[in-house]
């Protein structure tokens, strides 16, 4: 092995890691999502948690945010529920499961 094969290697590894922090944290922050939303729709227990998992598995179908924003918008203004601001929330969420994943990963 050469130099240049341990730095190649080192940022193969460096790219895989950041692309898995990233999964995990947009799926924290979705799941996190789908716990407001649900509280906003006086959901709790165990239909709250289910809802937060439908939002994670929204966010799977297709690439981005879009999915996940259009699913939360439709469920909360079918309720009569304003979804002013929820970009806002969701980057806001996002930063915060940002920080809990990397607190795991200490």
């Amino acid at each position: 092995m050469t130099t240049f094969d341990d730095r190649e290697r080192a940022f193969e590894n460096k790219f895989a890691h950041d692309e898995e922090m990233r999964f995990r944290a947009e799926a924290r922050r979705d799941r996190l999502l789908g716990l407001w939303a649900a509280g906003l729709m006086g959901l709790d227990g165990e239909a709250a948690a289910d809802y937060a998992r439908s939002i994670v598995v929204e966010d799977l179908k297709e690439a981005g945010d879009d999915d996940v924003f259009r699913k939360v918008k439709a469920d909360l203004e079918a309720r009569d529920l304003p979804a002013d601001g929820l970009r806002a929330k969701m980057d806001e969420l996002l930063i915060e499961a940002k920080a809990q994943v990397m607190g795991e990963v200490e």
